[in-house]
């Protein structure tokens, strides 16, 4: 289970791409594998699209109980929203009992923290607001309980060209508990040719370019902007 980070060659491990060096498979989201082409020569790649994670992943467990080492790649980190957690879920259920190794990545959150400044410096979350596995009332309950509780909130998948509700939903929640002047950072393919960094506030980060490729990142009551930077602090006597 390797980790290749948000997108780009320099954010990724020494670790993963020696793992996937050592691979004779190479198994991913279509999208992923594109991202570690450069490592793949040579490699036989199992590509399949979005939502297919349950198939491709019985394919490699397949794969790796024949006897071949199998790098099955995640964005980010795949123990956070990747396939680490599925992977060994489905060994159990169908006995393949083949060594699994969790190969971690930079996370999407990370990557986008460092290019805003330091929001990350004290206690946050991390919520997908994607529903397509979890009920929104679910999803929905746990930003309210975020939000109240004064945590720095990391979303993914914040919204989609079909999914634009779940983001205005929880952005209102958050101004129930929080000003509107609270520092939101959109980080958007970060580490790619695509990448797009802008920070905002509460009341108008809506108004940004926001799309499946985004980390939105909201404050606490404390975060707030130094020379261009959001940083959220530690509570150091300066």
């Amino acid at each position: 289970m390797v980790g290749i980070g948000p997108g780009g060659p320099l954010d990724r491990t020494r670790r993963a791409e020696e793992a996937i060096a050592q691979s004779g498979v190479v198994a991913g989201y279509t999208g992923y594998l594109a991202l570690v082409e450069d490592l793949t020569a040579g490699k036989e790649c199992i590509s399949s699209g979005m939502t297919q994670e349950v198939e491709r992943c019985l394919l490699a467990l397949r794969r790796a109980a024949r006897g071949e080492i199998v790098a099955l790649v995640s964005s980010g980190d795949p123990g956070v929203y990747g396939m680490a957690g599925l992977a060994m879920e489905l060994a159990s259920r169908e006995g393949i009992a083949v060594p699994i190794e969790v190969i971690a990545g930079v996370t999407s959150a990370n990557a986008a923290a460092a290019k805003f400044g330091a929001p990350l410096m004290l206690d946050y979350a991390v919520i997908s607001l994607s529903d397509l596995l979890v009920p929104w009332e679910v999803i929905r309950a746990r930003i309210e309980s975020v939000a109240s509780a004064d945590l720095v909130a990391a979303l993914y998948n914040p919204r989609s060209r079909k999914r634009t509700k779940q983001l205005e939903e929880a952005a209102a929640v958050f101004l129930k508990y929080r000003p509107g002047a609270t520092p939101v950072g959109v980080a958007t393919a970060v580490g790619t040719a695509e990448e797009h960094i802008v920070l905002s506030d509460l009341a108008h980060f809506l108004e940004t370019e926001i799309t499946m490729k985004s980390i939105v990142i909201i404050g606490n009551r404390s975060s707030r902007f130094v020379e261009g930077r959001f940083i959220t602090p530690r509570g150091y006597k300066l």
